[in-house]
């Protein structure tokens, strides 16, 4: 079976700035991977370059054998990737079912049909209720969004990714700014994802790195200083001295 996801030495340049310096990096279909860092290390530039967002001054990015070094967003999401950002991104005035809908919708047909409701599409309420129910917000469908809990919009911003039913998830601090309670919650949802979807995390609190991921990759200065599963990371003297600090 072909990898999942493939960076291959990808570099991205911002006039005399190297952002992300040759990363080379591989997911196996299904396998739960995270990235860490400090600050400035190029963990979302990586991610802008895999969805598409930015295009790599070197390099190829390759999506389940087929290179979308030069695709843009859309076309990868149809192949089958989709993200999450630091800063949510829901219709604040639009209630949780709503936005759903416009998830599930934008990967189906029935979004280039404009002289029927969205209301006599009964599959597609069906599905965003039960995205609902996956993320822990049955109940919340008919909120609005700008009155959910901070923690309550992270899951839905899940809900709006898996979506379309998504192979690949790339998820950028989906616990930033969460509770321990709240961030509890997130890591339960995503330990219960379809075991069939690949998942990517950038993740600050170390915590849920090592509850949630298998393989872990570092990122200091853009260069990758280390892979390798929880142990092997944990174990690394390079590491220690970088990112988490060491005497």
């Amino acid at each position: 079976m072909s990898a999942a996801l493939v960076v291959a030495g990808v570099s991205r340049s911002f006039g005399g700035l190297t952002a992300v310096h040759a990363v080379d990096l591989s997911l196996e279909p299904g396998e739960r991977h995270a990235i860490i860092g400090p600050n400035g290390a190029g963990k979302t530039t990586l991610f802008n370059l895999i969805a598409g967002e930015l295009a790599p001054s070197a390099g190829r990015i390759v999506v389940f054998g087929q290179d979308v070094t030069r695709l843009p967003p859309e076309r990868r999401a149809a192949l089958g990737l989709a993200r999450t950002f630091q800063i949510n991104t829901l219709f604040p005035n639009l209630t949780a079912t709503e936005n759903v809908l416009l998830a599930v919708q934008g990967t189906t047909p029935t979004k280039l049909r404009l002289h029927r409701p969205i209301e006599s599409y009964r599959h597609l309420y069906e599905r965003a209720a039960h995205l609902l129910d996956s993320v822990g917000l049955a109940g919340k469908g008919s909120e609005m969004v700008r009155t959910l809990s901070h923690g309550e919009q992270r899951q839905l911003e899940i809900a709006l990714a898996i979506g379309g039913t998504p192979r690949i998830l790339l998820l950028d601090e989906p616990t930033a700014g969460l509770s321990p309670s709240e961030s509890q919650r997130l890591v339960r949802l995503l330990k219960r994802l379809e075991t069939s979807l690949t998942l990517l995390v950038i993740e600050h609190d170390m915590d849920v790195v090592f509850e949630i991921a298998e393989r872990i990759t570092v990122l200091h200065d853009g260069k990758v200083i280390a892979d390798g599963d929880r142990d092997q990371v944990k174990a690394s003297p390079l590491v220690a001295e970088i990112y988490f600090g060491s005497d």
